[in-house]
C-alpha cells in the first residue's frame, strides 16, 4: 500500500465551479507538469490551487520522505464551502441576494 500526502484549503473565496475549471487540467498529472500548467494558465484559481499543490508536495517530502521527482497528483477536487449571502437594492424598493461562493480544495500526491 503506498502513502498519500494530502493538502486542503478551505473557505477559498473562488466559486467551485470556476475552480474545477482548473483542477481538471491538473488531475493525474506528475508534479512538474501540473506546476507548469498552473504557472502558465491564466485564470482566477490558478494561485491558490497552485499554493495547495505546493503543501501537499511538501506534505509528501516532510511526513512520508517521498522522492519529489516521483511524485503525481493522484486526487484532486473541489467541495462547495460555506456561501457568503449579501443584498443588492434593486428598483421600486426590492432587493437581489448575490451569493460570494466558497471552495474547499483537496490535493492528494503519492509517489509512482
Amino acid at each position: 500500500m503506498t502513502k498519500d500526502a494530502k493538502a486542503i484549503a478551505r473557505h477559498v473565496r473562488i466559486s467551485p465551479r470556476k475552480a474545477r475549471a482548473v483542477i481538471d487540467l491538473i488531475r493525474g498529472k506528475d508534479l512538474r507538469e501540473a506546476e507548469a500548467i498552473l504557472k502558465f494558465t491564466v485564470h482566477k484559481g490558478t494561485e491558490s490551487i497552485g499554493k495547495v499543490l505546493q503543501s501537499a508536495a511538501a506534505n509528501a517530502e516532510h511526513n512520508f520522505e517521498m522522492n519529489r521527482d516521483a511524485l503525481f497528483v493522484k486526487e484532486a477536487y473541489v467541495d462547495g464551502g460555506p456561501v457568503l449571502k449579501r443584498v443588492m437594492p434593486r428598483a421600486m424598493g426590492r432587493a437581489d441576494i448575490i451569493k460570494k461562493r466558497t471552495s474547499h480544495i483537496t490535493i492528494v500526491v503519492s509517489e509512482k
